[in-house]
């Protein structure tokens, strides 16, 4: 009788769920029965192939130099595609060696099934689980689909090659490299919750008008500022609209040819930076024409707040007949006066710019902005003094918006809606460490009132008390104050081309 029930609970035993112990054990044993079928097995072409891509992925080589592949084709969205790819790699690289390799101390497979010729020369001594290279392939090839569905196909069958190129090699088990390529796609959606991509933006809330479809461009003329350095855009745009007129000419020759181009125009074309944009709105606004902006700038805000970021977004928008109102800015400074689409300022911007101005021709637009945002912050200057509602006040900086800047994630402001009838104002106030104050105010949200700066939306503004001569910057373009400024909107007085959306959904009101 003893004995007998000292079996019972051994027959319990077994008709419980294995521990946890036996599931890990079957499943290390699937994933070594795995690696031995794949090293079993022969792919044509894999011995001589897949060796050399996984050592061309050591240290990232191999995505440093697809990255500088795709952002050379110079389209801001492949730059994008490119960038976040980057991006996406570096946290996923940062997340397997500080905390995956760390946690899981796995030994490497044993070679003895891997045939010699797979083998790579130089076996790496880092623990097995997770893949890094498998994690870096995967975050780099879905950041930058997440931006670029195209270059995200093309990417995609190199990474998969490179993941499973561990496996076949024999330096990695089958769930390591699973695991890895997990937490690379799950990096890359991390960088996207930080800095969203541009199509995760808000509908733009700009009303719709009735523009003229030129199935072949018939009726546009398109002046090109040849210093914008982009003719491959131009003759792209003329390859799909055959009918179009293209007139290249030099930054100085730029204003002539815009007010020649008006006369004969049904539609006014324009392809350069900002300041030319600027330009070709004020023409457009005079003869009473809607405007095509083709960008061909180094910043391109107008266009790329519009939708529009290369030749295929205008010319289906031409083609179509697809545009929008937008509001335009306009001041005036004693004299002088003018318009802006995307930005007006006053104080440390205008130096800024100018430096960049001077020092762009030598070294390039970014590095110039970059120098030239040292040069100024540097300097020895005073804050400038303004008057604002009668009380006078010492300023870094002003800034005013056409439309109101949003922050996305950490990315740089962008302007979900064109018409929304209101000037976006910040200032930086005048006092100790500018720098501090400026970074300050750069990281702070739209509507924020501290010591250090303010921001408020106004349909306009008047300022009195500014020294004549002081600089003002309006759309990159640098004049000088004589006399009293003052900001107003002029609302949805400009019609521009843009693609919208295919579904027919009006984000705004309709013509």
């Amino acid at each position: 009788m003893r004995s007998a029930m000292t079996l019972t609970p051994d027959v319990d035993l077994t008709l419980r769920p294995p521990g946890r112990h036996v599931l890990r054990d079957r499943l290390l044993s699937a994933d070594s029965g795995l690696f031995e079928a794949v090293a079993a097995r022969h792919w044509p072409g894999g011995d001589r192939v897949l060796p050399r891509l996984s050592r061309s992925a050591n240290h990232g080589v191999l995505w440093f130099a697809t990255a500088a592949a795709i952002a050379a084709s110079r389209t801001p969205r492949a730059r994008r595609a490119a960038v976040r790819g980057l991006a996406s790699l570096t946290l996923a690289s940062a997340a397997i060696n500080t905390i995956g390799k760390r946690s899981v101390r796995r030994s490497r497979p044993a070679l003895d099934p891997v045939p010699l010729v797979r083998q790579l020369k130089r076996q790496p001594i880092t623990t097995s689980f997770p893949s890094g290279h498998a994690a870096s392939a995967a975050a780099f090839a879905t950041g930058v689909a997440l931006e670029s569905r195209g270059w995200g196909a093309a990417v995609a069958p190199v990474a998969t090659a490179v993941a499973l190129s561990r496996v076949y090699t024999g330096v990695h088990f089958p769930s390591d490299v699973l695991v890895g390529a997990a937490l690379g796609v799950g990096a890359a959606y991390a960088v996207r919750a930080l800095v969203p991509t541009r199509d995760r933006g808000r509908p733009a809330g700009r009303p719709r008008v009735d523009a003229p479809a030129l199935p072949e461009g018939e009726g546009l003329v398109m002046v090109a500022n040849a210093g914008a350095g982009t003719p491959e855009r131009v003759r792209a745009l003329a390859d799909v609209l055959p009918r179009a007129e293209v007139v290249e000419c030099e930054p100085a020759d730029v204003g002539a040819e815009l007010e020649k181009a008006a006369a004969r125009a049904r539609v006014l074309g324009v392809c350069g930076g900002d300041g030319t944009v600027n330009a070709a709105a004020e023409v457009a606004l005079r003869h009473g024409l809607p405007l095509a902006v083709l960008p061909g700038g180094t910043l391109n805000h107008f266009a790329l707040d519009l939708g529009v970021e290369g030749e295929r977004d205008l010319s289906r928008a031409l083609q179509r007949g697809e545009a929008v109102r937008v509001d335009v800015g306009r001041f005036s400074a004693g004299r002088k006066g003018g318009i802006f689409l995307n930005t007006f300022s006053l104080g440390v911007y205008p130096e800024l710019v100018r430096e960049r101005e001077r020092w762009s021709p030598r070294i390039g637009g970014w590095p110039a902005g970059l120098l030239g945002a040292v040069r100024v912050l540097r300097a020895d200057r005073h804050p400038l003094h303004a008057e604002l509602g009668g009380r006078k006040h010492p300023l870094w900086l002003l800034f005013a918006g056409n439309g109101t800047y949003h922050r996305m994630g950490l990315a740089p402001a962008r302007r979900f809606d064109l018409a929304d009838g209101k000037l976006d104002v910040r200032v930086v106030h005048g006092g100790r460490h500018p720098a501090i104050r400026l970074l300050a105010a750069a990281f702070a949200g739209p509507l924020t009132r501290s010591p250090a700066h303010a921001a408020v939306r106004v349909r306009n503004l008047r300022i009195d008390g500014i020294a004549p001569g002081t600089l003002l910057a309006h759309d990159g373009e640098v004049t000088e104050v004589d006399g009293p400024v003052t900001l107003r909107k002029t609302p949805e007085a400009l019609t521009v081309y843009c693609p919208l959306p295919f579904d027919g959904q009006d984000t705004g009101h309709t013509a």
